[in-house]
């Protein structure tokens, strides 16, 4: 999201809307915003902090202006798609201020999710998986990795070099899929550079993905899709002023 420039009453204005199946993990590099969802919760969140949502069978939310900050706002959103065992049970939400970091000499690594060198968040994850945020101050960042798992980076300002692609240079707006059977990464990155390192279990499941919807099969969209039309108590309210926003009409032949 952004680099974009925000007023207290708006900029980021994203109305209520539905969620199934995943976690939406938010993370800012600048600015404020203002999370409120179907559970009862207002967390206003800043740099540094994570807001994580899980989804299970049905939540909604909206991101706001915060009604108090002005000025530059950046950040990233990411959806973690939830196994079978939980992807149908209940929705929550969890506000993290206080996160562990490592200094990876070339870079300071902060860990939202998982764990790096024996720090560890206390955030949810329902399946082995690591997400970390790197701010380089000049210089080369040395990481172990777990070679069961596959990786991938995420460039969000700067430009990254990346050993493990033959010295390949990421920018942002890419991701970059480094794969398994890995023991460690090397990566270079000016001061300033930002970057987000996601990690985890090759993941064993089939997975759909539309709209604002994780399934597994079209059945499951359709009725998630008319539960969000008819406002049943699936997903609740949103204590919000901003419009809801309604699901778009599914490209598959409706039954």
């Amino acid at each position: 999201m952004g680099p974009a420039e925000v007023t207290e009453t708006s900029g980021l204005d994203i109305g209520p809307h539905p969620h199934i199946g995943l976690q939406t993990v938010t993370w800012l590099l600048d600015g404020q915003a203002l999370h409120r969802d179907s559970l009862g919760s207002e967390q206003l969140i800043a740099p540094g902090q994570l807001n994580l949502m899980t989804a299970g069978r049905g939540v909604s939310h909206s991101e706001e202006a915060t009604g108090r900050y002005s000025g530059r706002l950046e950040g990233i959103q990411l959806w973690v798609a939830l196994p079978e065992a939980t992807r149908n049970g209940a929705a929550a939400f969890e506000h993290h201020g206080d996160l562990p970091r490592v200094d990876l000499h070339g870079a300071n690594a902060t860990v939202l999710i998982g764990e790096l060198e024996g720090a560890a968040s206390l955030a949810r994850h329902d399946t082995p998986l690591v997400g970390i945020d790197l701010e380089f101050h000049g210089g080369t960042a040395e990481l172990s990795l777990r070679p069961e798992w596959e990786y991938a980076l995420i460039v969000l300002r700067g430009s990254v070099e990346l050993t493990a692609l033959d010295g390949q240079v990421i920018s942002p707006a890419h991701l970059a899929y480094v794969g398994e059977h890995r023991d460690d990464l090397t990566l270079r990155g000016d001061r300033g550079t930002r970057a987000m390192l996601l990690g985890g279990e090759p993941f064993g499941e089939r997975i759909l993905m539309w709209w604002n919807f994780v399934a597994r099969t079209v059945d499951e969209f359709d009725a998630a899709r008319d539960g969000w039309q008819q406002a049943d108590s699936r997903f609740g309210l949103v204590a919000s002023q901003l419009p809801r926003i309604p699901a778009p009409a599914p490209y598959w032949p409706s039954k």
